[in-house]
């Protein structure tokens, strides 16, 4: 009891001298509005946020995690190649360099759009997310690029000084995205071995807040 007793006294000691050249730098604490989410974000075209303050009295929306919808039967398609969403890409046709990591995250991103609007939310209220790819076959490591393609069709395509819109990559070509979103989440993505669903490459889950 008596070593447990002075490992408390260290921690809080510590975490009091740690708090000064932390929180208090800039000579306060910050506090988010109870009823708001506040987003840090550096920069003008940032892809995703540093991190967000949620406030206490905030309601916010959990999603489960979510990937693609098999909506290609194409006689011969692969178990990856059925999670391209054949009403972005007719026939299951991806144009140049666009990767099937790339079309089944836009595949995923279209879906959990839908089931926040079915909660009364959109794109726009989405503070936080949390990402999981798998390798495609055949390839040593998960497709990160065509995964941050796919996310910048629906978050992240605005110019956060000017509001002007930006232009944002499909596989080899230069297009106006999906979706047009100021929002930046907060954001991680990891490589996992297996997704639970055969033939995902991507699976996604949000946080999402309502307005005041």
């Amino acid at each position: 009891m008596k070593n447990r007793t002075k490992l408390i006294a260290v921690v809080v000691v510590t975490a009091a001298v740690a708090v000064p050249s932390t929180a208090f730098a800039a000579g306060h604490v910050f506090r988010p509005d109870p009823y708001r989410a506040h987003s840090f974000v550096t920069g003008d075209t940032p892809l995703i946020a540093d991190g967000v303050a949620i406030g206490k009295n905030v309601s916010w929306y959990k999603s489960s995690g979510l990937g693609p919808a098999a909506s290609n039967t194409a006689p011969g398609a692969s178990a990856e190649e059925r999670y391209i969403p054949t009403d972005v890409f007719p026939g299951a046709e991806l144009p140049d360099g666009v990767t099937l990591t790339e079309a089944q995250g836009i595949n995923a991103l279209a879906r959990i759009g839908t089931n926040l609007e079915r909660a009364g939310l959109s794109y726009d209220d989405v503070v936080s997310m949390r990402v999981f790819l798998q390798n495609p076959e055949g390839e040593e490591e998960m497709d990160f690029a065509g995964w941050n393609r796919a996310y910048r069709q629906f978050f992240a395509n605005t110019n956060l000084a000017t509001g002007e819109v930006l232009d944002v990559q499909l596989g080899s070509a230069t297009t106006e995205p999906m979706v047009v979103n100021r929002a930046r989440p907060s954001r991680f993505a990891l490589e996992v071995e297996n997704l639970p669903v055969d033939g995902w490459l991507v699976e996604v889950e949000v946080d999402a807040v309502y307005s005041r």
